[in-house]
């Protein structure tokens, strides 16, 4: 009798038909107008801000020459600021969404001015600290206040068609990746940073303001309640969680290197500018493919722990063989560039994967493993730009050993290291199999 009385109750029925009311508003999921204007929104603003960091190298290359910057090797730290914020507060944000659900507009409206505007205020600095501040730290925080929301309607809005969606972002910072480095190093060479960087930022402006309006929740009675995720956030107890954490900010501790210092090494070795901006175009057409082709390999179920092995291995391999052990012809260079954004560009098309993992098997429903995934990458991204400058400081014995070459084997070091990782915990996990195979076997063998 309570229970029907409880189940009839007025506060009762009337949640009844908040839920029938609010589901009957959704908006159509993995397709229809709504779910397009999201993805292309998404899509326009992870080309142009996500494909400005990626070509970095290019202003690094440039800074690198100025007389007021000349043999500075903290240059690098300008670009790490801004990718590792971009990583590293990837947690806060979730969190904030999290606890203040309808907040994500709000953040929109902060970050994008404040990205932007790091770019005007970067052209008027004279000094590494105001380029480190402007171009990193403004840049870096205002793209993640703008970044994550837009992540979290792309989420609500492609549900089983998520892979597709995610995987059209990647594409699209990759394209990105090979149009700006030309764009950048021509306008660099022809007017200065200064002028760069704010015809740069209205380019921005233009291209992204009519989009911003499209970033909407599916979801308008959401925008004022409270919810939790609570029983996301449990994945910090679980054992697969720390394996792949680990690797993945072992990974990015060099991870980054390439990109950042291959139109350095192309100049240093004799090749020009533009040369060394092809190189990193050419990185961000490998990494695309990379992230297409491991992703769709998750997805057919090939072992998760396969593909990050290949992955590691052989982007660690393509470091030894076709940088290392070869000449630094433009031939070998580009081939480098291939191979190495091919396989290790892969690794961030296998985060969903480890995910889906983390949790047992079944998909994420938040963007909390991805958060967390984020966060050790930038731990390893933010460590890497002082190591970096260390290791170009040092000097070594070898013959024709070149000023960026010790980087780039800690790079090939680290992608090793971080598929040695897995591959531990294989063998580990093999042998404790064996072993309890062995002992059941014993155990049945007495009782008989």
């Amino acid at each position: 009798m309570a229970a029907t009385e409880i189940l009839h109750s007025p506060s009762e029925l009337n949640d009844i038909e908040n839920l029938k009311i609010s589901t009957s508003s959704l908006t159509p999921a993995d397709g229809g107008p709504a779910a397009w204007r999201i993805l292309l929104a998404a899509v326009i603003l992870e080309s142009l801000l996500w494909g400005f960091l990626l070509s970095f190298g290019v202003f690094q290359d440039y800074y690198a020459h100025l007389p007021q910057f000349v043999d500075d090797p903290n240059i690098a730290v300008v670009g790490t600021v801004a990718t590792g914020i971009a990583y590293l507060g990837a947690p806060a944000i979730v969190l904030m969404m999290d606890r203040f659900q309808g907040c994500e507009r709000a953040l929109i409206w902060i970050g994008w001015p404040l990205c932007l505007g790091g770019l005007v205020a970067g052209s008027f600095a004279t000094t590494l600290a105001g380029l480190i501040f402007t171009q990193g730290v403004m840049y870096g925080v205002g793209f993640v206040l703008l970044y994550y929301p837009a992540i979290h309607f792309v989420n609500e809005f492609w549900i089983k068609r998520r892979g597709f969606a995610f995987g059209t972002m990647c594409a699209s910072s990759a394209l990105a990746g090979v149009i700006f480095p030309f764009t950048l190093e021509t306008l660099l060479m022809k007017y200065g940073y200064q002028i760069t960087l704010r015809a740069l930022a209205l380019g921005l402006v233009v291209l992204t303001a009519p989009v911003v309006p499209f970033l909407r929740t599916r979801d308008p009675s959401s925008e004022h309640q409270y919810t939790t995720a609570s029983d996301d956030w449990k994945c910090l107890g679980k054992v697969d969680f720390w394996i792949y954490s680990i690797a993945n900010a072992i990974q990015n501790f060099g991870y980054f290197f390439p990109a950042l210092y291959l139109p350095s090494i192309a100049t240093s070795a004799g090749h020009s500018a533009t040369e060394g901006a092809l190189l990193v175009a050419v990185l961000s057409i490998a990494q695309a493919m990379g992230q297409f082709g491991f992703g769709y390999a998750s997805d057919r179920k090939i072992p998760l722990n396969i593909l990050v092995l290949i992955s590691c291995m052989c982007s660690g391999t393509a470091i030894i063989f076709l940088y290392c052990l070869a000449p630094k012809t433009l031939a070998c260079l580009i081939t480098f560039s291939l191979t190495y954004g091919f396989f290790a560009g892969a690794w961030i098309s296998l985060w969903s994967q480890m995910g889906t993992t983390i949790y047992g098997g079944k998909p994420p429903t938040t963007l909390v493993s991805l958060s967390l995934l984020c966060f050790g990458a930038g731990i390893g991204n933010v460590a890497a730009g002082p190591v970096s400058a260390k290791l170009i400081n040092l000097r070594w014995d070898k013959p024709g050993a070149g000023k960026y070459d010790l980087v780039m084997i800690f790079t090939g070091f680290c992608m090793t290291f971080a598929g040695a990782v897995v591959l531990a915990v294989m063998v580990w996990r093999g042998l404790s199999a064996r072993c309890a195979k062995a002992r059941d076997g014993m155990g049945r063998c007495t009782k008989k």
